[in-house]
């Protein structure tokens, strides 16, 4: 916000820095903006009472045996949620206001736990239903439908990855931490879980709360009796009823705590957005973005080495940039050259909402390590950042796949007939 009000007083008319609250207003009046705060809420409430604790309880029980089996949950749930919502910042506040603490509090590192959850918010951009590709489809005249079809491919594969990368990371911090308590580098010994198939059994009702909710808002969204605005709503209210009725969360010292840390985390987030809102604002009335993707487009390249450096472009934008603003500003400059060399249109959507998840999770402005660093303050900006190193990675890797393999988005919608 600050760089941005200072290129206004240096390089635009002094009139536009009269209007400044005027167009962040603007921004962020929009329905669509609800379902932060909403689903926001949704998690607070699970997150800050115990119906988060006996979830988390519930399914390590069952996962116990298998490496990084709650993380691997952790992984899943990151999945469904951005299913539900198609947010990054609600998902990573709703699954990480309970799955950070619950991981750590099991031998999880402060890194992996973060990086997991940062990372497996930004599956919200890529599964459907999902904003950037709606967008997407509208710059590049795309069926909405067979968009959303191609993101299912993409979506399954990297949340496969990342869940390999959780088993395996969260086996080798295993490993370190019983042979350092052996050795007795750790003061900490490492006290192995043992969960009876009793025990199994007695956490199914635990369970059960949890998927009437999600089924309840599932079925409002995709049967499509419900905006994600209004199934935010639903989640919203549906949690609030589901912790005051089975865990006596209806005093105000209750929700006292659930509210505050909803208004707490929603107002950061609001700020982060608007502030972006503001500078893509000056940066698209300097025509800085426009001018650098105009210079690409006049090289002569072909067709791999224009895709090529647009990756690289986007990746550039995004370390400044939120995925909306690339979007919008950039495709309809690079569309002439894609429809040129015959790059397809759909799969290229899908590769470039993968490059705006890497932009969510990657400094210096990635959206998704602000709001992990919100809801875990304890646990320092560059371990978070560290965290989601080897999930940039596999991000890289699913692009590649995706080269090698075209048909894992391509699949779905040419069998999809719909607009």
């Amino acid at each position: 916000g600050t760089v941005a009000l200072l290129f206004m007083f240096l390089f635009m008319p002094s009139v536009q820095l009269d209007i400044v609250a005027e167009t962040i207003y603007s921004e962020l009046n929009s329905f669509t903006l609800l379902t932060i705060p909403l689903f926001i809420l949704m998690g607070a409430a699970i997150g800050k009472s115990r119906a988060g604790s006996d979830l988390y309880n519930s399914l390590n029980s069952w996962l116990y045996k298998v490496p990084g089996g709650l993380g691997l949950a952790n992984t899943l749930a990151c999945s469904v949620f951005a299913a539900m919502c198609g947010s990054s910042p609600a998902t990573c506040s709703a699954i990480g206001s309970s799955g950070i603490p619950e991981m750590r509090k099991r031998g999880y590192s402060s890194r992996l736990a973060s990086g997991l959850i940062a990372a497996g918010g930004t599956l919200g951009i890529l599964i459907p239903p999902s904003l950037t590709l709606i967008l997407y489809g509208l710059a590049t005249e795309q069926s909405i439908g067979k968009l959303f079809m191609a993101g299912v491919g993409p979506g399954i594969m990297l949340t496969a990855l990342f869940a390999l990368w959780v088993v395996y990371k969260s086996w080798v911090e295993k490993r370190q931490t019983i042979a350092a308590a052996a050795s007795g580098a750790s003061a900490q010994p490492y006290v192995a879980e043992h969960h009876s198939w009793q025990d199994r059994l007695n956490s199914l009702p635990r369970l059960l709360p949890f998927l009437v909710l999600i089924l309840i808002v599932m079925v409002a969204l995709y049967g499509g009796w419900a905006t994600p605005s209004e199934v935010a709503g639903i989640g919203a209210f549906g949690a609030l009823v589901m912790v005051m009725l089975i865990y006596g969360c209806w005093r105000w010292a209750d929700l006292k705590v659930i509210l505050s840390g909803t208004a707490r985390e929603s107002a950061m987030i609001m700020m982060i957005i608007a502030m972006s809102f503001l500078y893509t604002y000056v940066m698209s009335y300097l025509h800085v973005t426009q001018d650098l993707a105009q210079w690409i487009v006049s090289l002569d390249m072909g067709k791999w080495q224009f895709f090529f450096w647009t990756c690289i472009f986007l990746i550039v934008l995004g370390f400044f940039l939120p995925p909306v603003a690339i979007i919008l500003m950039v495709t309809p400059v690079i569309l002439p050259a894609l429809e040129a060399l015959g790059i397809d249109l759909i799969w290229f959507g899908v590769v470039m909402t993968i490059i705006m998840e890497m932009g969510l999770i990657h400094p210096p402005v990635g959206l998704n390590l602000f709001v992990i660093n919100g809801i875990a303050p304890d646990i320092p900006l560059k371990e978070i950042m560290w965290g989601v190193a080897p999930f940039l990675v596999l991000m890289v890797v699913g692009i590649l796949l995706l080269c090698l393999f075209p048909e894992i988005a391509l699949w779905l919608p040419s069998r999809y007939q719909g607009s």
